[in-house]
């Protein structure tokens, strides 16, 4: 008899560990599937860099850009003065590695290949997830692609016209001396810029992960409603860093997005929160 049984568990620790490589197999196709319509992306960037660099990647060291000019008109509407109103960036941007500008055009290439297939990675990673799923976790989660995508688009937009171009004045016109003149390398100001953009869209993921961490148990809007407070001096923190003037409007501007967001995170969990008490409430019912 212990024979058998000994038998019989071999089998179920068997038939486990094939479940669990044949899990493994699965998303070994979800993440090839994902990196060769990333690849495929970059490489449709790689051979159309003139716009991508000239018009995308150097946007926010521009003058003309679309946020300079912006401020240039309220400026002028609000009568906020010549500091608001950003004409010039100073800062001349130079290589100083022999493979320096095919590095760029690559790195760059397969950031912005990574950005524009971040929704189709999104889907796969819901694609592999889905079946392991109640079927009220794929009512409730049905929206996780679209949403997500939507507020990392959001972000990146925000970041990208926002928050980077506003860094990018404030460091270059930064000085500590008029001795020392800013020459910037490509590679800092690459990766200021998506580092900037990139996070931001990072960040405006909040609501998603604070449903995921309510839907565990881990995060509750008690909770951070007692935090908001600490929220709140981290935002302004940020805004004040890279706002390129001490005015309250421009503060604001930057702030506000992220304060919404925060609150908008606050009310995902609070709906989590309340389904999961319904649940609990039929289930001790029955």
């Amino acid at each position: 008899m212990d024979l058998i049984k000994s038998i019989k568990n071999k089998s179920k620790a068997k038939e486990s560990e094939m479940s669990f490589f044949g899990h493994l197999d699965v998303l070994r196709g979800h993440l090839i599937r994902s990196a060769l319509v990333i690849l495929l992306l970059t490489c449709l960037c790689f051979f159309y860099y003139d716009f991508l660099f000239d018009t995308i990647i150097m946007g926010p060291k521009r003058p003309d850009f679309w946020t300079y000019k912006i401020m240039c008109r309220l400026s002028d509407y609000f009568n906020l003065g010549p500091a608001f109103c950003i004409k010039s960036i100073p800062g001349k941007i130079i290589n100083t590695e022999m493979a320096g500008q095919f590095t760029l055009q690559l790195n760059s290439s397969l950031l912005v290949g990574i950005v524009i297939g971040f929704p189709y990675l999104l889907w796969e990673v819901w694609r592999f997830i889905k079946p392991a799923l109640l079927e009220k976790e794929r009512k409730s989660a049905s929206g996780f692609v679209f949403f997500a995508s939507l507020l990392f688009i959001m972000g990146i937009l925000f970041g990208y016209y926002l928050i980077a171009p506003l860094s990018v004045n404030f460091l270059t016109n930064y000085k500590i001396s008029d001795i020392i003149e800013n020459t910037i390398t490509i590679d800092s100001y690459l990766s200021s810029v998506a580092t900037l953009t990139l996070g931001t869209g990072i960040v405006f993921e909040l609501p998603i992960i604070i449903f995921v961490l309510s839907k565990l148990g881990l995060m509750t809007p008690k909770f951070m409603k007692a935090q908001r407070r600490y929220a709140v001096v981290i935002i302004l923190i940020i805004a004040a860093i890279v706002t390129p003037t001490p005015d309250i409007l421009t503060m604001l501007t930057v702030s506000l997005p992220l304060f919404l967001l925060y609150e908008v995170s606050i009310w995902v969990s609070g709906l989590v929160y309340k389904q999961k008490q319904a649940e609990e409430k039929a289930f001790y019912a029955n």
